[in-house]
């Protein structure tokens, strides 16, 4: 084993293996220390590569993972089509050996399998994203009513340590009033934004009901995550899902 430490979600679907990473047991360099799996933070090359190349070992992958580039959109790419998938901001396959991959450092990654363990996806799900309906666009993606998977919401920014303005709390209250319960006001006038409450909202007007995860702040413990928030030039955590 190379020191690579992961958290593995635990619900119950079978075929489906995944992973979350931390940021230690990597090759690289401050400010991106050390398991940066980001190709486009600044990071040297050869870091990120090494890097990758310790994530396949450590996680016995069966292929390299499909590295998208991530815009906060809702672009859901078919791993299981021909090309290559270039801009997205969620993947899906259902075929074993195509590893999906989405890269985070305070948004939360949202993994998503179906009960039976037929097809699995992950979703980058910031809050533009999440406003903009990735997460409604990768359940479509899956083909599965909402009743039948299983979501696994991975470390992101708590709401300690995640004030916006009006401008994002109003992108969503105006589309779901309910949305409003996510959001306290904080003492400068602003919002603190709970984040994993509005994913796990909109999983479940999506009629998802079996969501674990949800319960780690990547600011709040600088030792095991990158943040954006609090570092600005970092490197970036994976979250992977795959069938086996």
């Amino acid at each position: 084993m190379n020191g690579i430490e992961i958290i593995e979600p635990r619900w119950p679907v079978p075929r489906v293996h995944a992973a979350f990473t931390l940021r230690t047991g990597g090759v690289s360099a401050a400010p991106f220390d050390s398991l940066n799996l980001g190709a486009h933070v600044g990071d040297a090359p050869e870091a990120v590569e090494e890097n990758r190349r310790r994530l396949r070992q450590r996680l016995r992958l069966p292929a390299e993972p499909v590295w998208l580039q991530q815009v906060h959109g809702v672009v859901v790419a078919d791993l299981d089509g021909v090309g290559a998938p270039g801009v997205a901001d969620a993947a899906v396959t259902r075929r074993e050996g195509r590893v999906c991959v989405i890269q985070v450092a305070d948004c939360i990654p949202v993994l998503l399998a179906a009960r039976d363990g037929s097809v699995v996806a992950a979703a980058h799900a910031g809050w533009r994203g999440l406003v903009a309906g990735v997460l409604e666009a990768t359940v479509r993606s899956l083909q599965v009513r909402g009743e039948e998977l299983c979501a696994w919401l991975g470390p992101g920014i708590g709401v300690r340590h995640f004030e916006v303005g009006e401008e994002v709390r109003s992108a969503f209250v105006d589309g779901d009033p309910r949305a409003a319960s996510a959001f306290a006001p904080n003492l400068q006038g602003r919002w603190q934004c709970d984040l994993a409450a509005l994913a796990r909202s909109r999983l479940s007007n999506l009629g998802v009901r079996e969501i674990y995860g949800g319960d780690c702040c990547t600011y709040a413990a600088a030792g095991r995550f990158f943040s954006y928030r609090r570092e600005g030039r970092c490197g970036r955590m994976a979250a992977l899902i795959w069938l086996a």
